[in-house]
């Protein structure tokens, strides 16, 4: 007799099914270790963001970074309170917001760096090397075939 929890084998057939579960689970334990630091995913991406392409007015990171320009005040709000992010006046606008990450940030950042990196090594424990490297290959391929215009500028 089956087990009341396994899964139709047509459903394990579907690789947007798969990609979808294991998608959810790899996400969840992020988020998990996020919350113990009272952060979420968008907070990493604001500080990799800056991180990553220097100082950003607020709107131009919620742009880069497909979020709403109310969540984006929200989230740099709670970075700012905690030191992660700095705002300034833009000095060619003195309208605009300007947002840079401090060092604190690029400190928390590089440990939730290593955060991300052991959910990976958790998610992908059933793979070898030379398939980890195909599987990440593959899966930005897929990416930026899904998110055309996410390309570095």
């Amino acid at each position: 007799m089956d087990s009341p929890r396994a899964l139709p084998p047509s459903l394990l057939g579907l690789e947007t099914y798969l990609l979808s579960r294991v998608g959810k689970v790899a996400r969840g334990r992020f988020a998990d270790r996020l919350a113990a630091h009272g952060l979420r995913l968008w907070h990493v991406a604001v500080l990799a963001a800056l991180a990553d392409f220097g100082p950003h007015a607020q709107r131009d990171l919620g742009i880069r970074l497909d979020i709403d320009p109310s969540d984006v005040a929200k989230i740099v709000d709670e970075l700012a309170s905690s030191g992660q992010v700095e705002r300034t006046r833009d000095p060619a606008d003195r309208r605009r917001m300007s947002v840079r990450i401090t060092r604190t940030g690029r400190a928390l950042l590089r440990a939730l760096e290593r955060e991300a990196r052991q959910v990976r090594e958790e998610i992908l424990a059933p793979l070898g090397e030379e398939e980890r490297i195909a599987l990440s290959d593959m899966l930005l391929r897929l990416f930026e075939h899904t998110h055309p215009n996410s390309g570095a500028d």
